[in-house]
């Protein structure tokens, strides 16, 4: 028989002595984001920026989703091209979409929101880098008085679960169902199947952050315009799907047809093939997968 819990002696709540210096604790950052195993080449990604050439462009018209292939060694673009309209993007391996983008990690390695020079990572077990950030028009915004920043890895997207949840309507136009439809007919899958393939999304243009008083998800105003746009470099090749925003700029509401909301462009580009000599596509993680047994 185990003796019993001795008595407590001090309410649940109630705060501690010591509450200021446990609060005044530094912070450790978990994964540091310049080691040589998670950053980029920017210097190489830069010279091959300047011989960049248009191979294709994709117009995703508002409130729907569209689909894109990228090869590994090409650029892609996302312009705002009418209005501030915001996107959510899911990345694939074109070759397997099992291998997926994983936007915990991304937050984990590169923070909240993503900018210059931060890659986006797929889900394990690969946990590669899938795309490299390397040009970001709004990269002048930082983080401004509320918290906010754009292109956030911490929304999942705006889905018709949740609106029926909250306001007992179905709405079809939500991201989440734009980019099963878009992934459904690029694939030539059902429905059901692409359901279980989209994942969380880089809110692309968003503004985004959590409250301070209550850590609250909060999004504000885009401050993306026409020609605006958001570059990477594909590290393997890419199936990606884009959804433009029923929210429009996300100013004020989303999952609604009451936003103001613009097409989106997707522009890919080659650079000329000298310029990422010596350069290959990253390996999927090494790790044995034996998981200790």
């Amino acid at each position: 028989m185990t003796n019993p819990s001795p008595p407590r002696t001090t309410p649940d709540d109630a705060t501690p002595a010591d509450a200021d210096a446990r609060r005044s604790v530094r912070p450790v950052i978990c994964y540091p984001a310049d080691t040589p195993a998670v950053a980029a080449d920017m210097a190489m990604l830069g010279r091959a920026r300047e011989s960049l050439h248009p191979v294709s462009l994709i117009r995703v018209e508002p409130r729907e989703a569209g689909s894109f292939t990228v090869p590994a060694g090409h650029f892609f673009r996302i312009h705002s091209v009418e209005g501030a309209q915001v996107g959510d993007l899911n990345l694939f391996n074109l070759h397997d979409r099992a291998e997926r983008f994983y936007s915990g990690k991304t937050r984990a390695l590169h923070g909240t929101h993503v900018g210059l020079g931060d890659r986006l990572w797929s889900c394990l077990p690969w946990l590669r880098p899938m795309a490299t950030i390397t040009h970001d028009t709004l990269g002048w915004y930082g983080i401004d008085a509320d918290g906010g920043a754009v292109h956030d890895v911490i929304g999942t997207r705006c889905d018709p679960y949740t609106t029926r949840l909250l306001g007992g309507v179905d709405y079809h136009h939500c991201c989440h169902s734009n980019l099963v439809r878009a992934l459904a007919a690029h694939a030539g899958i059902a429905p059901e199947q692409a359901e279980g393939e989209v994942h969380d999304v880089l809110n692309v243009f968003m503004c985004t952050g959590f409250t301070r008083d209550s850590g609250r998800y909060f999004m504000k105003a885009s401050p993306v315009r026409p020609g605006d746009y958001l570059e990477f470099f594909a590290e393997i090749d890419l199936l990606g799907v884009l959804s433009a925003c029923p929210g429009g700029d996300c100013s004020a509401t989303h999952s609604s047809d009451s936003a103001a909301c613009y097409p989106l462009d997707v522009e890919i580009l080659s650079p000329a093939p000298e310029a990422l000599e010596g350069w290959q596509p990253p390996a999927p993680s090494a790790y044995d997968r034996s998981h200790g047994l």
